[in-house]
Protein backbone atom coordinates (compact mmCIF):
# COMPACT_ATOMS: atom_id res chain seq x y z
CA UNK A 1 0.00 0.00 0.00
CA UNK A 2 2.83 2.43 1.05
CA UNK A 3 4.53 1.59 -2.58
CA UNK A 4 1.70 2.19 -4.27
CA UNK A 5 0.40 5.82 -2.56
CA UNK A 6 4.59 6.96 -3.28
CA UNK A 7 3.94 5.65 -6.87
CA UNK A 8 0.74 7.28 -6.80
CA UNK A 9 1.52 11.02 -5.59
CA UNK A 10 5.00 10.84 -7.84
CA UNK A 11 2.44 10.15 -11.02
CA UNK A 12 0.69 13.24 -9.49
CA UNK A 13 3.35 15.20 -9.26
CA UNK A 14 5.18 14.44 -12.85
CA UNK A 15 1.76 15.57 -14.36
CA UNK A 16 2.07 18.76 -12.40
CA UNK A 17 5.15 19.44 -13.95
CA UNK A 18 4.33 18.76 -17.46
CA UNK A 19 1.11 20.74 -16.95
CA UNK A 20 3.19 24.04 -15.39
CA UNK A 21 5.64 23.08 -18.23
CA UNK A 22 3.54 23.37 -20.79
CA UNK A 23 1.37 26.75 -19.45
CA UNK A 24 4.58 28.38 -19.34
CA UNK A 25 5.48 27.46 -23.06
CA UNK A 26 2.21 28.28 -24.42
CA UNK A 27 2.13 31.58 -22.05
CA UNK A 28 5.51 32.65 -23.95
CA UNK A 29 4.58 30.99 -27.50
CA UNK A 30 1.53 33.37 -27.20
CA UNK A 31 3.57 36.22 -26.35
CA UNK A 32 5.65 36.08 -28.94
CA UNK A 33 3.01 35.50 -31.53
CA UNK A 34 1.48 38.69 -30.48
CA UNK A 35 4.55 40.59 -30.39
CA UNK A 36 4.95 39.44 -33.66
CA UNK A 37 1.71 40.43 -35.35
CA UNK A 38 2.47 44.05 -34.20
CA UNK A 39 3.84 46.39 -36.25
CA UNK A 40 6.41 48.90 -34.96
CA UNK A 41 6.39 47.53 -31.45
CA UNK A 42 8.48 49.92 -29.73
CA UNK A 43 7.47 52.91 -31.18
CA UNK A 44 5.60 53.76 -28.94
CA UNK A 45 8.97 53.90 -26.22
CA UNK A 46 10.93 56.77 -28.39
CA UNK A 47 11.29 59.90 -27.11
CA UNK A 48 11.12 61.74 -30.28
CA UNK A 49 9.56 60.84 -33.40
CA UNK A 50 9.77 62.88 -36.64
CA UNK A 51 6.70 62.94 -39.29
CA UNK A 52 5.23 64.27 -42.59
CA UNK A 53 1.69 66.00 -43.08
CA UNK A 54 -0.37 66.51 -46.16
CA UNK A 55 -3.50 68.49 -45.48
CA UNK A 56 -6.64 69.67 -47.54
CA UNK A 57 -8.57 72.92 -45.83
CA UNK A 58 -11.78 74.30 -45.67
CA UNK A 59 -11.94 77.94 -44.95
CA UNK A 60 -14.07 80.90 -44.32
CA UNK A 61 -14.01 84.54 -42.70
CA UNK A 62 -15.97 85.27 -39.88
CA UNK A 63 -16.85 88.80 -40.02
CA UNK A 64 -18.38 91.40 -37.62
CA UNK A 65 -19.91 94.50 -39.45
CA UNK A 66 -18.85 97.92 -38.79
CA UNK A 67 -21.30 100.50 -37.61
CA UNK A 68 -20.84 102.38 -40.90
CA UNK A 69 -22.52 99.45 -41.99
CA UNK A 70 -25.84 100.75 -41.50
CA UNK A 71 -25.02 103.87 -43.54
CA UNK A 72 -23.58 102.70 -46.62
CA UNK A 73 -25.59 103.27 -49.44
CA UNK A 74 -23.43 101.06 -51.76
CA UNK A 75 -22.69 97.86 -49.86
CA UNK A 76 -26.34 96.04 -49.08
CA UNK A 77 -24.58 92.59 -47.86
CA UNK A 78 -20.89 91.19 -46.84
CA UNK A 79 -21.18 87.25 -46.76
CA UNK A 80 -18.49 85.05 -46.52
CA UNK A 81 -18.11 81.77 -48.94
CA UNK A 82 -16.39 78.66 -47.93
CA UNK A 83 -13.39 77.88 -50.13
CA UNK A 84 -10.85 74.83 -50.15
CA UNK A 85 -6.75 75.10 -49.64
CA UNK A 86 -4.19 72.33 -49.27
CA UNK A 87 -0.80 72.45 -47.31
CA UNK A 88 1.94 70.35 -45.94
CA UNK A 89 4.36 70.70 -43.28
CA UNK A 90 6.69 68.52 -40.70
CA UNK A 91 5.52 66.60 -37.58
CA UNK A 92 7.89 66.63 -34.69
CA UNK A 93 6.40 64.68 -31.57
CA UNK A 94 7.78 64.66 -28.38
CA UNK A 95 6.64 61.81 -25.81
CA UNK A 96 5.45 63.01 -22.30
CA UNK A 97 4.09 59.68 -20.78
CA UNK A 98 1.85 56.81 -21.68
CA UNK A 99 -0.73 58.89 -22.52
CA UNK A 100 0.64 62.23 -23.71
CA UNK A 101 3.23 63.28 -26.61
CA UNK A 102 4.02 67.03 -27.08
CA UNK A 103 3.43 68.00 -30.96
CA UNK A 104 5.34 70.41 -33.00
CA UNK A 105 4.51 71.00 -36.98
CA UNK A 106 6.91 72.98 -38.39
CA UNK A 107 7.42 74.46 -40.69
CA UNK A 108 3.64 74.28 -41.90
CA UNK A 109 2.66 75.61 -45.31
CA UNK A 110 -1.39 76.29 -45.79
CA UNK A 111 -2.41 78.19 -49.55
CA UNK A 112 -5.35 79.17 -48.77
CA UNK A 113 -8.39 80.84 -50.95
CA UNK A 114 -11.04 83.08 -48.72
CA UNK A 115 -13.38 84.93 -50.56
CA UNK A 116 -16.58 87.66 -49.40
CA UNK A 117 -19.12 88.62 -51.43
CA UNK A 118 -20.74 91.81 -51.72
CA UNK A 119 -24.18 92.99 -52.93
CA UNK A 120 -23.67 96.06 -54.41
CA UNK A 121 -26.60 98.23 -55.09
CA UNK A 122 -25.92 100.32 -58.72
CA UNK A 123 -25.17 103.99 -58.04
CA UNK A 124 -27.68 105.07 -60.73
CA UNK A 125 -30.83 102.80 -59.92
CA UNK A 126 -34.07 103.89 -59.18
CA UNK A 127 -35.33 100.59 -58.79
CA UNK A 128 -32.66 98.93 -56.07
CA UNK A 129 -31.04 96.92 -58.65
CA UNK A 130 -28.45 95.01 -57.70
CA UNK A 131 -25.26 93.56 -58.51
CA UNK A 132 -22.67 90.76 -56.81
CA UNK A 133 -18.86 91.31 -56.43
CA UNK A 134 -16.59 88.35 -55.03
CA UNK A 135 -13.75 89.75 -53.63
CA UNK A 136 -11.44 86.56 -53.37
CA UNK A 137 -8.15 86.70 -50.50
CA UNK A 138 -5.40 84.41 -51.25
CA UNK A 139 -3.02 83.69 -48.67
CA UNK A 140 0.29 81.69 -48.28
CA UNK A 141 0.43 81.05 -44.08
CA UNK A 142 3.54 80.15 -42.75
CA UNK A 143 2.27 78.39 -39.15
CA UNK A 144 3.56 77.21 -36.11
CA UNK A 145 1.02 74.97 -34.57
CA UNK A 146 1.70 73.67 -30.52
CA UNK A 147 -0.05 71.06 -29.51
CA UNK A 148 -0.86 68.34 -26.52
CA UNK A 149 -2.38 65.05 -27.71
CA UNK A 150 -4.17 62.48 -25.63
CA UNK A 151 -3.70 58.91 -26.30
CA UNK A 152 -5.71 55.47 -26.09
CA UNK A 153 -4.75 52.09 -25.26
CA UNK A 154 -2.99 50.46 -27.90
CA UNK A 155 -5.47 47.93 -29.78
CA UNK A 156 -3.62 45.71 -31.87
CA UNK A 157 -2.16 48.47 -34.59
CA UNK A 158 -4.87 50.60 -33.87
CA UNK A 159 -5.15 53.56 -31.76
CA UNK A 160 -7.37 56.65 -31.13
CA UNK A 161 -6.40 60.34 -29.98
CA UNK A 162 -7.60 63.76 -29.41
CA UNK A 163 -5.24 66.46 -29.42
CA UNK A 164 -5.37 70.60 -28.85
CA UNK A 165 -3.43 73.50 -28.93
CA UNK A 166 -2.51 77.01 -30.46
CA UNK A 167 -1.25 78.06 -33.30
CA UNK A 168 0.73 81.28 -34.37
CA UNK A 169 0.85 82.27 -38.41
CA UNK A 170 2.35 84.49 -40.43
CA UNK A 171 0.64 85.58 -44.14
CA UNK A 172 3.53 85.90 -46.32
CA UNK A 173 1.31 87.12 -48.88
CA UNK A 174 -0.76 90.21 -47.14
CA UNK A 175 -1.57 92.89 -48.70
CA UNK A 176 -1.70 95.34 -45.46
CA UNK A 177 0.11 97.65 -46.38
CA UNK A 178 0.01 97.80 -50.18
CA UNK A 179 -1.34 100.53 -52.04
CA UNK A 180 -4.56 101.23 -54.76
CA UNK A 181 -6.25 98.43 -52.76
CA UNK A 182 -9.40 99.42 -53.85
CA UNK A 183 -10.55 95.75 -55.55
CA UNK A 184 -9.62 93.64 -52.27
CA UNK A 185 -9.67 93.46 -48.14
CA UNK A 186 -6.78 94.04 -46.94
CA UNK A 187 -5.31 91.49 -43.94
CA UNK A 188 -2.81 91.58 -40.95
CA UNK A 189 0.44 89.42 -41.61
CA UNK A 190 -0.36 87.22 -38.13
CA UNK A 191 -2.50 86.03 -36.40
CA UNK A 192 -3.16 83.46 -33.89
CA UNK A 193 -5.47 81.03 -32.55
CA UNK A 194 -6.60 77.82 -30.55
CA UNK A 195 -6.94 73.93 -32.37
CA UNK A 196 -9.00 70.82 -31.56
CA UNK A 197 -9.30 67.40 -33.07
CA UNK A 198 -9.51 63.62 -33.71
CA UNK A 199 -7.36 61.22 -35.33
CA UNK A 200 -6.55 57.73 -35.48
CA UNK A 201 -3.00 55.55 -35.74
CA UNK A 202 -2.78 52.84 -38.20
CA UNK A 203 0.34 51.16 -37.45
CA UNK A 204 2.22 49.28 -40.31
CA UNK A 205 5.04 47.42 -40.90
CA UNK A 206 7.33 50.56 -41.98
CA UNK A 207 5.55 53.92 -41.06
CA UNK A 208 2.38 54.93 -38.63
CA UNK A 209 -0.48 56.28 -40.70
CA UNK A 210 -2.99 58.84 -39.02
CA UNK A 211 -5.65 60.46 -40.53
CA UNK A 212 -6.83 63.91 -38.64
CA UNK A 213 -9.52 66.05 -38.92
CA UNK A 214 -9.32 69.21 -36.47
CA UNK A 215 -11.01 73.15 -36.21
CA UNK A 216 -8.61 75.27 -36.45
CA UNK A 217 -10.06 78.82 -35.02
CA UNK A 218 -8.72 82.47 -35.10
CA UNK A 219 -8.58 84.73 -31.99
CA UNK A 220 -7.15 88.12 -33.49
CA UNK A 221 -8.83 90.34 -35.77
CA UNK A 222 -6.60 89.93 -39.11
CA UNK A 223 -8.64 93.04 -40.70
CA UNK A 224 -6.07 95.71 -41.73
CA UNK A 225 -9.39 98.28 -42.22
CA UNK A 226 -9.25 101.40 -44.39
CA UNK A 227 -12.07 104.20 -43.55
CA UNK A 228 -11.32 105.15 -47.37
CA UNK A 229 -11.89 101.93 -48.97
CA UNK A 230 -16.13 100.74 -49.69
CA UNK A 231 -15.24 97.70 -49.29
CA UNK A 232 -13.08 97.82 -46.03
CA UNK A 233 -14.75 100.06 -44.38
CA UNK A 234 -18.00 98.44 -43.88
CA UNK A 235 -16.11 95.67 -41.97
CA UNK A 236 -15.18 96.23 -38.05
CA UNK A 237 -13.61 92.28 -37.61
CA UNK A 238 -11.95 89.47 -39.46
CA UNK A 239 -11.34 86.28 -37.89
CA UNK A 240 -10.38 83.21 -39.74
CA UNK A 241 -12.23 79.77 -39.41
CA UNK A 242 -10.68 76.87 -40.76
CA UNK A 243 -11.65 72.59 -40.66
CA UNK A 244 -8.65 71.09 -41.51
CA UNK A 245 -8.08 67.36 -42.90
CA UNK A 246 -4.89 65.93 -42.25
CA UNK A 247 -2.68 62.48 -43.62
CA UNK A 248 0.21 62.34 -41.23
CA UNK A 249 2.95 59.80 -41.63
CA UNK A 250 5.43 59.24 -38.87
CA UNK A 251 8.36 56.77 -37.97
Amino acid sequence: MYNLLRNKIIRNINILLVFLISTCFFANTSTAQLRNSLNLPDNDDKWYHIGIVIMGTSNRFQISQHPRFLESDSVLVTNPNNNFGFGIGGMHTFRVSNRFEARVVFPQLLFVNKSINYHLRYPESSNQETEVMNQNVESILLGVPVQLKLKSDRIGNFRVYMMGGLKFETDLSSKANARNAENFVKLKKSDYGIEAGIGFNFYNKMFILSPEIKISNGISDVHARDANLKFSNVIDRIQSRQIIFSLIFEG
